[in-house]
């Protein structure tokens, strides 16, 4: 039997000619995907000014169940959980999506269908069902296709009045896509509710599917959702009026629909849907370059091929140790696939202008002899915010209900789990970020493109400035790309490249459940690795030379001493009481000053300088890898000579008093730890021991949850914002486990064994309290509260906290 099942889910994917073969394009099968992740449910292909589609519904229970529209991803809207449980970029998924204050339970199924010369087709269903079946479950459905750019959109099927009975379809044509249908379909045990109040005013046009057509800017597709239930309030608005005196109101289902109607030359289409208890209905895209028809067996047999897919690739790719002491073991490996099908499935494409003001720098950052140019020697032209060029972006997102947009530290952790399960597609967006690096080598830290991403952000943070940073993790999905080509082409070590204190070399096959090796690792072979690393070397270095450059500190000044003369860094871009482009918003800090220099920023840059040498010497760059080699040494001296207090026993920053000296500003918590995290403190340095002493010490950083971002006994713990004052992070937590797994625990010297110890206790303590809280609460979370481990802030955050899914499989 087991045979059977088997050779019939070959044949099924063999039926899609393409689907496990090696495309010349790679990012073919990457063209149509759940790409507007802002939403609960949203599909748009991965082009600019193009084919937009999102899922609408409301509870027709009573007439108040309408302000409880759905849409947008919002916490606001009090859902028990949304979750994809199952996601591949390259094939589909199946999302849940619990919506208790609806009383509905709603499944989406996505099925991306190879095929033809324009991104393929594909197939979605959406299905609901009672949460509690002895209450009323009566929804609504809209959904909707939108036409941003060149092209048009039509409604083939035969309009009415009264509403559409049966399937509808749609046929449009853009420039990239070329020609292509759209069906909506009905399941077959859907019912509407027919009876009650005045029902037999409505009879005409219940049980239908209802529509409209709307006619609006192209820029404003985005907004579909308002002009949709605009429509559907003018219809219903004289409808609720001539009953208002009436005894009893008509039911909210027969009066709250679209008005069947279109406009000339729409490029907004809603189709609307009513249902009483559970219900399904499908949504077909075909590309008429793609031969085949699909309908719903296509969604049957498809869905349950992808789950089979993904289940063994992932317990090839992400294993869950049985040695792990759990009590649920099977509900972790549920926990783990859903955590990495949601940062998958976080995945979006944003398109548009930006906001930058080139001129604008607080007041000691107008100090700077070298750094770059003062305020006063930019062009006029320059000063004050300005709109720039539309650029395009695919990128993971931290959170779809509050961060759904690109971040720039955030980013390089989301690379490091997407490169474990698909390489090719870690790099197209790392080679997305790599072509926002503009001509002197900036990147904006925040990419907030175009208006639809603008309104998820307050307009203080919607404008980037050219001289501010954030710390360069783009350099650990370098690295961590260079580890899995090493791998793959049995070529140098770690070690030979020096880069054995690199992030995310963990040894793993590259192939994957049926042994192909082709999903997702087109670029692990040895010449197109090279290609790629050759192909971003240039801007890489650009931006490197940028960090250098712009973010450098002073040493000459202060009766510093250090070995090295140059390597000194300081954030640009303070306030007076944050540090937002540390990453560490509220974090402890001195005073600002132009003669500060911040311990995370130097670190960071000896890990940057450490990954640009490796590319360099994989590459063949010989006299760069020389001199980068030298900067790595001169940095790591400098941590030492300029950061390390012998009184306090820690790494700190440093400031400057009020009789204009050099000190040290120590607080203990993850900047302390920073030279360890990156692996850049040598396995037998005297300051290692420390360092573990506070770590592992309850009174400072560790707690039963994981290890906290400041003391316990420090005076601003859990204090004002209490951002970063105390609460757990998990990408950080991540960091302490990588630097004691694959460099202190392994290494020989003093402290080899207490390192082991410290990885296994760290490691179950946090594992278990995501997973704890995720039953908990349905959702992982952006931090953990310091002292209860309880989820804090927002929520679902599936970006850089799905790491865990990293450490549970001890892929470091």
């Amino acid at each position: 039997m087991l045979f059977v099942q088997w050779a019939g889910f070959l044949l099924f994917w063999l039926s899609f000619s393409t689907a496990f073969t090696l495309h010349e394009n790679v990012t073919e099968d990457l063209q149509w995907g759940a790409y507007r992740p802002g939403l609960y449910f949203g599909l748009r292909p991965r082009l600019p000014q193009s084919l937009l589609t999102g899922l609408i519904w409301f509870g027709t229970q009573n007439y108040q169940s309408l302000a409880k529209t759905r849409h947008a991803c919002d916490q606001g809207d009090g859902l028990d959980t949304y979750t994809w449980t199952t996601f591949d970029p390259r094939q589909g998924g199946v999302q849940v999506l619990r919506d208790s204050p609806n009383n509905v339970e709603i499944t989406t199924e996505l099925l991306k269908v190879p095929g033809g010369q324009h991104g393929g087709s594909w197939a979605a269903r959406v299905k609901g069902k009672p949460i509690d079946p002895a209450y009323p479950s009566r929804i609504s459905t809209i959904f909707y296709v939108g036409l941003e750019g060149l092209g048009g959109i039509d409604l083939i099927t035969d309009e009415d009045e009264h509403g559409i009975d049966g399937p509808i379809e749609f046929s449009g044509a853009t420039p990239d896509l070329d020609e292509f249908t759209i069906r909506i379909v009905d399941g077959f045990d859907n019912r509407a509710l027919t009876t009650g109040p005045h029902s037999e005013v409505f009879a005409d046009r219940l049980g239908k599917s209802h529509f409209v057509g709307l006619r609006v800017d192209p820029g404003q597709v985005w907004t579909a959702k308002e002009f949709i239930m605009q429509s559907l309030l003018k219809r219903a608005g004289p409808i609720a009026e001539q009953y208002r005196q009436a005894e009893h109101a008509p039911d909210p289902s027969f009066v709250l629909q679209l008005p069947d109607e279109t406009v000339t030359a729409s490029n907004l289409f809603a189709v609307q849907k009513l249902f009483d208890g559970e219900f399904e209905f499908d949504v077909f895209f075909e590309s008429s370059s793609a031969s085949q028809k699909l309908d719903s067996s296509t969604i049957d047999h498809g869905i349950a091929a992808l789950l089979s897919s993904f289940n063994h690739r992932f317990e090839a790719h992400f294993p869950t140790p049985e040695s792990f002491a759990v009590s649920d073991y099977e509900g972790l490996q549920t926990f783990s696939k859903a955590i990495t099908s949601n940062l998958l499935g976080g995945v979006g494409y944003f398109y548009g202008n930006s906001i930058v003001d080139q001129g604008f720098a607080y007041e000691w950052d107008q100090e700077d002899e070298d750094g770059y140019e003062d305020e006063d020697e930019i062009h006029e032209d320059h000063k004050g915010a300005r709109i720039t060029e539309p650029r395009a972006l695919l990128t993971a997102t931290p959170s779809r209900s509050f961060f759904p947009r690109g971040f720039y530290w955030d980013e390089g952790f989301h690379l490091l789990h997407i490169g474990e399960w698909d390489n090719d597609l870690s790099l197209e967006i790392l080679k997305d970020w790599i072509n926002l690096i503009d001509e002197n080598g900036w990147v904006a830290r925040e990419q907030i493109l175009g208006d639809e991403a603008r309104s998820r952000v307050p307009p203080e943070f919607q404008t980037q400035v050219p001289t501010f940073a954030n710390p360069p993790t783009l350099t650990m999905a370098v690295t961590a790309f260079i580890d899995r080509l090493k791998a793959r082409n049995d070529g140098p070590s770690a070690v030979d490249l020096g880069m054995d204190y690199g992030m995310g070399s963990a040894q793993i096959p590259f192939t994957d459940f049926m042994g192909s090796p082709q999903v997702g690792n087109t670029y692990l072979s040895y010449d197109k690795g090279l290609d790629f690393l050759r192909s971003i070397y240039v801007p890489l270095k650009r931006h490197y030379d940028w960090f250098r450059r712009t973010q450098r500190g002073q040493i000459k000044q202060y009766g510093r001493r250090a070995r090295s003369r140059t390597e000194a860094y300081r954030w640009r871009g303070r306030s007076e009481t944050h540090v937002l482009t540390s990453g560490m918003d509220d974090y402890p800090r001195g005073p600002p000053h132009a003669g500060e220099l911040h311990l995370d920023l130097i670190s960071w840059m000896g890990f940057f300088t450490r990954t640009m040498r490796g590319i360099a010497e994989f590459i063949g760059e010989a006299e760069d890898a020389e001199s980068f080699r030298e900067i790595e040494k001169a940095v790591i001296d400098n941590i030492d000579d300029l950061h390390w207090d012998e009184d306090a026993q820690m790494y700190c920053d440093v400031g400057v008093n009020g009789d204009d000296e050099s000190e040290h500003v120590c607080h203990k918590g993850y900047l302390s730890l920073f030279p360890f995290m990156l692996s850049l403190l040598p396995p037998d340095s005297p300051h290692l021991g420390p360092i573990l002493d506070l770590l592992q010490d309850p009174n400072h950083l560790w707690s039963p949850h994981g290890i906290r971002s400041l003391s316990a006994s420090h005076l601003e713990f859990g204090q004002g914002e209490n951002y970063w004052k105390g609460p757990i992070w998990i990408q950080m937590n991540y960091m302490v486990l990588s630097s004691l797994y694959k460099t202190y625990a392994v290494a020989e010297g003093p402290y080899q064994e207490r390192a082991k110890g410290i990885y296994g206790e760290l490691r179950k303590n946090v594992v278990e309290n995501v997973y704890r809280e995720y039953q908990r609460t349905g959702y992982v979370w952006e931090q953990y509260d310091a002292l209860t481990g309880e989820g804090r802030r927002s929520h679902p955050f599936t970006g850089w906290t799905s790491l865990i899914t990293l450490i549970i499989s001890e892929k470091y």
